[in-house]
């Protein structure tokens, strides 16, 4: 009977905490109607913190930063709903607008046309959206392929045999979209600053000499670590140490 009961308590725990997100969410939401919007940032953190994480979750909590006027934490959950869902079309606007918060003025450097392909079209979209693609590509394949041999007819089976041979092609290409957009989301590390004005150093020291300075709102690149410190990288080039208290990783 002690067993059953235990049993009982954790099947009905485990139901409970199921439908927590959602509750919580639901009523993160009606805060956020209601212009509450630290009591909404609450329950979407609330949310966060028990491991579950959308582009929606995030885009809320960005936007209820922004109506506190709260630069940095704005940019960084817009800057993490797109790093779930590139193509989030609402986060790439409302970051637009929070960017313009923001005091720093950094001139990115030109791209090349191969930067600028990866930039505008494999990280377009998440690796888990072009391995989508490349699964449905292959299903699609195969059916026209059936449809090629079982044909009777020379053009229809020509037809399909072409068609067949195209969307192969776009299953290979959107396999390979899936992958390089893996390895550069695994092997890229960006960051947001915190802190309302960082001295960014030539050397990860305290003793080092200040080349250049930042404040809060700014995306940068992390280029290497050691201790506390973090080598950092602007979009225009320009690299230094600053610790890592004064940013947080997306």
């Amino acid at each position: 009977m002690k067993k059953l009961v235990i049993c009982f308590v954790v099947l009905f725990s485990v139901l409970s905490y199921s439908q927590t997100p959602e509750k919580l969410f639901s009523k993160a939401n009606t805060f956020y109607k209601n212009g509450n919007y630290s009591k909404a940032i609450e329950g979407y953190l609330s949310i966060e913190k028990q491991g579950f994480q959308s582009d929606e979750l995030f885009y809320n909590l960005g936007n209820s930063y922004y109506k506190l006027n709260k630069v940095a934490p704005s940019i960084y959950y817009y800057e993490k709903a797109l790093k779930i869902n590139p193509a989030n079309e609402d986060a790439i606007s409302n970051l637009a607008f929070a960017k313009r918060m923001t005091i720093d003025v950094i001139e990115e450097l030109p791209k090349s046309f191969l930067q600028r392909f990866s930039a505008n079209v494999i990280q377009k979209f998440s690796f888990d959206t072009w391995a989508i693609i490349a699964v449905t590509a292959s299903f699609i394949a195969a059916l026209l392929f059936l449809f090629y041999y079982f044909s009777s007819e020379t053009k229809v089976k020509l037809l399909f045999f072409n068609t067949s041979i195209l969307v192969g092609f776009m299953m290979v290409l959107s396999a390979f979209f899936a992958f390089k957009n893996y390895d550069i989301v695994k092997n890229t590390k960006t960051a947001i600053i915190f802190k309302d004005k960082v001295d960014v150093k030539n050397a990860p020291t305290n003793t080092s000499e200040d080349v250049f300075e930042l404040h809060e709102g700014t995306k940068v690149q992390i280029l290497d670590e050691l201790d506390n410190w973090r080598k950092i990288k602007l979009a225009d080039g320009k690299i230094g140490w600053t610790t890592a208290n004064k940013l947080k990783e997306i």
